[in-house]
């Protein structure tokens, strides 16, 4: 599969070419695994931006998905709102992730 253009961080640089294959496809060719709990993480995460506008600090982002915030942290093994949104098609964080 051919992968709409991404910035040096490996962000889509238009949200709007996104569809979940292209998701996977950027995971799949960054060599990260996603499993299915994170990726009704990453749909979760998108459904927080619609209804929102904004991509959540990870704070807002566990309460949102009534899950434990060090919970979200072991599973992603990273901060992990960078990878939710990279992988989501959604912008980058701001501030701590």
């Amino acid at each position: 599969m051919n992968l709409p253009e991404r910035d040096g961080d490996g962000y889509l640089t238009d949200m709007a070419t996104w569809t979940e294959d292209i998701g996977r496809a950027m995971a799949q060719a960054d060599s990260f695994e996603l499993d299915d709990l994170k990726w009704s993480q990453i749909l979760k995460a998108r459904a927080y931006y619609e209804e929102f506008g904004s991509v959540p600090p990870i704070r807002k982002f566990a309460k949102y998905i009534e899950e434990d915030q060090n919970a979200v942290f072991k599973l992603w093994m990273t901060g992990p709102m960078k990878p939710i949104t990279k992988y989501g098609g959604l912008p980058k964080p701001t501030g701590c992730v």
